[in-house]
């Protein structure tokens, strides 16, 4: 595996090199010097940062950009092509009972469920060939995100941090807007054996003050210089501790950085997450739910160069519709349709759509076969995907399942594929992003991936 991308140094040969800069502003520049942050790319970029809107739990394709209708033609049937292995026991065949129509001037199918995003179909690259490896969350959740199946490895926000570094120095390159307590997700977002620095900044933005999404924003005693003051003595002091023990201390290194980052987030973040400073108009058109308030959020991160904002539909599995399917996803559409209309026309005419690259989908799609008489199991084999934005050709779907929409038959687009493709769309091989650790070269694609270059503008 080619450790050849020169980000990939790490960070103890960078403070050997560039000598006493152990501070977390020294050693910002030290590796910037080692190319270890910022410009860390090996063509020019289509993409300068990522919005992703992560669906969790695993919408059906066919609800949404991937028409089957001999779903109602073979309904309550169980033919050979619809018997693959699920997580739990299923049925026959269950109709999508979402009519159909084409949008925009390349005719792309959307559904009667998404008619505001519909009006951007010449924008979307509708990916309807996705797979992945296994039908339980846990597992898929962990290959979307981290492009492996078990924790402890660095998501893809993380190795984006970590190739690409930030835009703004005051706010993290990496943010997860998840509502309420993460609990079971934390490990999605982390930066593993990366620098600490990388790893997600979770923010729960169920109550939208800046200062209850973001705790201690606002230092209630000295003042700025004063607590610039304290600030360098621990500093200095840490750096102290560091040189007596040899120099190199990913953890200290990550919590002075930590430390540097709050500090000017005081004066950063307070702009970015108030929404109140957005007009009227603006809230209204992106609406008032934890979605709408995530994707408004996300607009206003990226167009302060935030690279990587994942915006997570709720807290748990809510797209996990094993039971009352359709009446599940009529309301699950409902919610996201108006803010992701309104997210891609707001990027679109700020003129941040052309380099902000947008993501859709959950960690796997749903059966087209019956459980609980209205639900579907999770499906691995075959789900739908979109991008928008940021270098991808718009108006165009991409590879196709079979005839029930259960298995990617056309142009497959495994998970490993899908990184490769977004890390190539930011300027980065994901063959040369490598990271040495535990005595061998990581990579988010490990030893797979192919660039899908047919849906590259």
């Amino acid at each position: 595996m080619s450790s050849g991308f020169h980000a990939s140094i790490d960070r103890r040969t960078a403070l050997k090199r560039f000598g006493g800069g152990l501070g977390s502003l020294g050693l910002i520049s030290a590796l910037e010097a080692a190319g270890g942050l910022g410009g860390g790319i090996h063509f020019p970029p289509r993409a300068k940062r990522v919005i992703h809107l992560f669906m969790n739990g695993g919408p059906f394709g066919p609800d949404f950009f991937d028409p089957k209708p001999d779903l109602a033609k073979y309904q309550g049937q169980r033919p050979e092509g619809a018997d693959l292995r699920t997580e739990r026991p299923t049925g026959g065949l269950m109709a999508a009972p979402f009519a159909y129509g084409h949008h925009g001037k390349s005719g792309l199918p959307v559904s009667e469920l998404l008619p505001l995003t519909a009006r951007h179909a010449d924008e979307l690259c509708v990916l309807n060939s996705c797979y992945t490896d296994n039908p339980n969350h846990g597992p898929a959740l962990f290959l979307m995100n981290n492009g492996a199946m078990t924790p402890k490895v660095p998501s893809l926000g993380a190795w984006m941090s970590y190739g690409l570094g930030s835009e703004n120095r005051n706010l993290p390159s990496y943010l997860v807007l998840c509502p309420g307590r993460p609990v079971r997700f934390s490990e999605l977002w982390h930066s593993a054996f990366l620098p600490p620095q990388h790893q997600g900044v979770y923010i729960n933005h169920s109550k939208l003050e800046p200062g209850s999404m973001i705790p201690w924003l606002s230092h209630p005693e000295p003042d700025a210089p004063a607590q610039r003051r304290q600030l360098d003595l621990a500093a200095a002091l840490n750096r102290e501790h560091l040189a007596a023990r040899g120099g190199a201390d990913a953890m200290l290194e990550g919590r002075i950085e930590a430390m540097e980052t709050a500090y000017r987030m005081q004066f950063e973040a307070s702009g970015a997450f108030d929404l109140t400073k957005e007009p009227e108009a603006i809230r209204e058109a992106y609406g008032t739910g934890h979605f709408a308030n995530g994707c408004l959020l996300a607009r206003r991160l990226s167009e302060r160069g935030v690279r990587f904002v994942q915006v997570y539909y709720g807290n748990g599995q809510p797209w996990d519709t094993h039971s009352k399917h359709d009446e599940q996803t009529r309301k699950l559409a409902a919610d996201i349709d108006r803010p992701i209309a309104v997210l891609l026309e707001d990027l679109k005419q700020r003129g941040l759509l052309e380099d902000t690259l947008v993501i859709w989908g959950g960690e796997f799609g749903r059966t087209p076969v019956t459980e609980n008489g209205n639900g579907r199991d999770h499906n691995p084999h075959g789900f739908t995907m979109w991008m928008a934005g940021g270098g991808v050709r718009g108006g165009m779907s991409y590879g196709s399942t079979d005839e029930f929409g259960f298995k990617a038959v056309e142009k497959r687009m495994h998970v490993h594929d899908l990184h490769a493709t977004i890390l190539h769309l930011l300027g980065i091989d994901h063959e040369r992003l490598t990271f040495r650790h535990a005595g061998r070269d990581f990579r988010l694609t490990d030893v797979h991936g192919r660039v899908a270059r047919e849906i590259l503008a």
